[in-house]
């Protein structure tokens, strides 16, 4: 008889930063999740403390926040199919400070006709700021789809610029 398979155990704890609540979630190996909570916070049910990752990611994000980090170190994944996972390595290959129309994305993947397909990969994505969806904007240079809504990505964005370029206003 084969061993049993380990199970991971994902904590979940929740980061109150500049543009709202974030849910953060992992493992001991990895961050699976940074979301905005749906509620204020969801009640705590079988307490555990978080793993050293999780206390790590939360110093990297007060450290975006505070415009001392541009680039995370931390390990994550998320599951999804082989075209989501493409997407979101393309995504985690901007720059901080710039941003991509999904135009530019399609052609990154390499087929310019996948435009819609990334977009939808794109709005899959739950590992925000991390894997930075909110560097896509319009081909038109405007704001398009953010899960967290319009005004958090154009904060997140201004944020960025003004960091890197000096930059008061983008939109």
């Amino acid at each position: 008889m084969l061993p049993e398979p380990a199970i991971e155990v994902i904590t979940f704890v929740y980061y109150d930063s500049p543009i709202g609540i974030l849910k953060i979630g992992g493992t001991d190996a990895y961050i699976s999740e940074i979301s905005f909570a749906e509620k204020e916070r969801e009640p705590a049910q079988n307490i555990i403390e978080p793993s050293s990752l999780i206390h790590r990611c939360i110093e990297q994000l007060i450290e975006y926040f505070s415009g001392t980090r541009q680039v995370f170190d931390i390990p994550y994944h998320q599951s999804g199919t082989e075209f989501q996972e493409k997407v979101w390595a393309k995504l985690s290959e901007i720059n901080y400070g710039n941003t991509f129309s999904y135009a530019d994305l399609a052609k990154k993947l390499g087929d310019p006709k996948v435009i819609r397909a990334a977009a939808a990969a794109n709005g899959k994505n739950k590992l925000m700021i991390v894997v930075p969806c909110h560097r896509i904007i319009g081909a038109d240079r405007s704001l398009v789809g953010y899960a967290g809504g319009m005004p958090k990505k154009k904060w997140l964005l201004q944020h960025e610029f003004r960091i890197k370029h000096g930059v008061q206003t983008l939109f």
